[in-house]
């Protein structure tokens, strides 16, 4: 028996029953409203995982070209920046970059937004462009780009439902996409605040906190549960942490804050050579793609995320002095261009190379506790969101025992980013794109 036909028997109810029935039975908005958290929640669980799977194999299929052919990479990586940034601006121009600026301005209309800053059409570009970037050696993660597939997942599904989207929708949705992609749940809830939220609202707190909590058990049931970047259990004395973490976190914040202001400036300073080159993006994402070939082909150490070098940092690899800086110089390069790809994962390795440094400063400290305070420093830099920094340092390490010099060096590197940038980097950029779209 279908629905049409059960819905007149209601009639037959008394009037009680119907009413309590249209509140609170499976039309009910509430109800309606569970589903869409619900579905959209696992959705993302599912897709966060894909998308990890698809960006691994995409960056190990340019690593095994690149060690047959040292070579290829001065050709590949020019035109494949190129053709991509082609693409994306003639078929989905809001795919390109991070793709959380995007979200933070799909904030501001949240109805209107569905179709077009976190559209099908947007998260799907997002999908395969940002895997595409990572097959032609491109210095990005997938961390930013899951965030906005995974707003367009949960504002898509609370439509398919006929519930009114809010902003709040967006910002559970992307909470739970950074839930998904770091396996850790609280790191979701702390970026949901500091970044997606301009203002949190106590209303959509169980909303947040439902979509990462299901996106997370998710990708836990179904990848297993991983440390991102494996157990790191050194510590630090107190003595120690009260010189190592201030050091750290002003090299990193400042470091962080030189990035953020150069990726801003590229998109609006009236320099006449850059302006000329903002007009041809095309050209402009060709010479971007030259300079991460060069320096990638010459070191072998900055294509792609960037995951597997920092996680050897970490141990206690060794790595040359300049790693740091020709991580900056690509993943930099590879943000300006224009490609669909964020900048979590190069910023984290960027840390890395920077931690590196700051153990020859401190040989008698615990070389990993070091290497960790330098990732959340520049991290807490680029992103301005210290408490974010924090969380994810800690759970993709399993370093609780580090969190009082995280949190210290994590706010004296915000406070010291602040002298070199201003401007929050995503929100800047979020503004461009509301500009753009106005």
């Amino acid at each position: 028996m279908s629905f049409r036909s059960v819905k007149p028997l209601t009639r037959l109810l008394p009037r009680r029953f119907r009413v309590l029935l249209r509140r609170h039975g499976p039309e009910a908005l509430i109800w309606r409203r569970r589903v869409a958290i619900l579905g959209g929640a696992v959705l993302v669980g599912l897709v966060a995982l894909v998308f990890a799977d698809m960006a691994d194999r995409a960056n190990m299929l340019f690593q095994s070209a690149y060690r047959r052919c040292w070579w290829l990479p001065f050709f590949m990586t020019p035109l494949g920046f190129a053709g991509i940034v082609w693409v994306t601006n003639r078929m989905a121009p809001l795919a390109r970059g991070s793709g959380i600026p995007q979200v933070i301005a799909a904030t501001r209309n949240p109805e209107a937004a569905l179709s077009t800053f976190v559209s099908a059409r947007a998260a799907i570009a997002k999908f395969f462009l940002t895997a595409a970037a990572l097959v032609f050696g491109a210095s990005v993660g997938r961390e930013g780009p899951t965030v906005q597939i995974a707003a367009a997942i949960m504002g898509r599904m609370h439509r398919l439902m006929r519930i009114p989207i809010r902003s709040s929708v967006y910002i559970a949705g992307g909470a739970a996409g950074v839930a998904a992609a770091f396996n850790t749940p609280l790191a979701g809830v702390a970026f949901a605040i500091e970044e997606l939220a301009a203002a949190y609202e106590q209303r959509m707190t169980l909303l947040v906190m439902a979509a990462v909590l299901i996106a997370g058990m998710v990708s836990l049931g179904l990848a297993g549960d991983y440390i991102y970047f494996g157990e790191m259990r050194q510590t630090l004395r107190v003595t120690q942490a009260i010189i190592a973490a201030p050091v750290a976190g002003i090299i990193g914040g400042i470091a962080g804050g030189i990035f953020s202001r150069l990726m801003l400036a590229a998109g609006a300073t009236s320099f006449a050579p850059m302006a000329w080159l903002r007009a041809r993006p095309v050209t402009f994402a060709l010479g971007c793609g030259v300079v991460v070939a060069v320096i990638g082909a010459f070191t072998g150490l900055t294509w792609g995320t960037g995951y597997e070098t920092a996680h050897g940092i970490i141990e206690g690899r060794a790595v040359p002095a300049w790693f740091g800086a020709a991580k900056f110089v690509t993943t930099l390069a590879t943000a300006v261009s224009g490609l669909p790809g964020g900048i979590f994962a190069p910023s984290l390795s960027i840390g890395a190379g920077i931690g590196d440094l700051l153990r020859t400063v401190f040989p008698d400290y615990s070389p990993g506790a070091i290497v960790l305070l330098g990732m959340v420093a520049y991290f807490t830099g680029v992103v301005r969101a210290p408490l974010t920094a924090v969380i994810i340092i800690s759970e993709t390490t399993a370093s609780r025992g580090l969190m009082m010099p995280l949190v210290a060096s994590a706010l004296v590197a915000d406070f010291a980013a602040q002298f070199v940038c201003k401007e929050k980097l995503y929100h800047g950029l979020s503004q461009r794109f509301l500009k753009a779209a106005g």
